[in-house]
């Protein structure tokens, strides 16, 4: 697995990253604990040393997940975890915290449910209007001068956001949606990371799955998959969208590899400090994305990849309105 560094802060991590959410959240019933240990232990064996959570997905179990399934190897690999959110006693978020003290609460919690003494990466999960983000990169910086933590991220920020708190403290990384089916960060996004030596970790690189090809407009989802309430997924937009699905699949067969490998391969090419986290429940799943590091597109491919999407309007926003309303631009 070849490896990259994320912007100017010298985080080293593999090309291609896990993100370990859907075993516990988000796409149904969590995988079995034991399963799902053995899928991202194979992960670093595949040469996988990025490994992505938050104490939202859970909420807390898929940190407490990591923290098992990475000990025996611990050193050799990236956390990345997230602050930001409250929780109710069923679990459910009932609010975003980024305030000072709550932030120092999470961190020392995920500390404790990771194993482990330092969190590699923490992300704010979500901008809080309430807090400034001066006041929340202070914060990362005092616990990265008591050891805690190693580097700052940020989740689904907008330029000024970005700009404002890396003149607090350096932000290692952006973690927002980004693949051939939400293009918006290029828009003012790239620019900005690349200005600033930021690095970009996109989460939902296959399109929640859309973009491996596995999903029709027939596909039914489980009662607790987030899918039910997407736009995107709703059976119309899935019927619409299926065109550039089968795009992928055209431009795939003749490189012999997968729609989800060109996807992948498509994001690595764009920078060099790009790194997808794409997600998985599946042994087979896992070792086709890592494969998709080996996929190399010539400029002739990308070229023809980029004429071929150009045409394509993607139908349904990505978000419900309630979802979509956290999101600051």
């Amino acid at each position: 697995m070849q490896k990259r560094t994320l912007g100017k802060s010298g985080l080293e991590v593999s090309a291609i990253g896990l993100g370990c959410m859907g075993l516990s959240f988000g796409y149904g019933p969590a995988t079995e604990t034991q399963e799902a240990v053995k899928l991202i232990r194979t992960a670093y064996e595949r040469g996988v040393t990025f490994f992505d959570s938050a104490e939202a997905y859970g909420p807390y179990t898929n940190e407490e997940l990591l923290g098992e399934a990475l000990a025996p190897f611990r050193d050799q690999v990236v956390i990345a975890t997230k602050f930001g959110f409250e929780f109710n006693a069923e679990g459910g978020q009932s609010g975003m915290n980024s305030r000072p003290q709550h932030i120092r609460d999470v961190a020392d919690a995920a500390l404790k449910r990771l194993k482990t003494h330092v969190i590699d990466l923490f992300y704010q999960h979500r901008v809080d209007p309430d807090v400034p983000i001066e006041d929340v990169a202070g914060t990362v910086r005092d616990l990265i001068a008591e050891g805690k933590v190693k580097h700052f991220g940020l989740s689904e920020a907008g330029p000024q956001t970005i700009r404002r708190a890396h003149a607090v403290q350096p932000v290692a990384a952006l973690q927002s949606e980004y693949s051939l089916w939400w293009r918006e960060p290029e828009n003012d996004i790239l620019p900005v990371l690349e200005e600033l030596g930021i690095g970009f970790v996109p989460f939902s690189p296959l399109g929640k799955g859309f973009l491996t090809g596995a999903i029709t407009e027939q596909t039914t989802f489980d009662a607790k998959d987030f899918r039910n309430i997407v736009p995107r997924f709703s059976a119309n937009a899935r019927k619409a969208n299926q065109t550039l699905v089968d795009l992928l699949g055209e431009i795939a067969a003749a490189r012999k590899v997968t729609p989800a490998q060109i996807a992948l391969a498509w994001l690595l090419a764009q920078k060099p400090w790009i790194v997808p986290i794409p997600g998985t429940t599946k042994l087979h799943r896992l070792e086709e994305n890592i494969g998709a590091a080996a996929v190399e597109l010539t400029a002739q491919d990308l070229a023809s990849i980029e004429q071929a999407v150009s045409g394509i309007t993607v139908q349904g926003d990505r978000y419900p309105a309630h979802l979509q309303a956290r999101i600051n631009r």
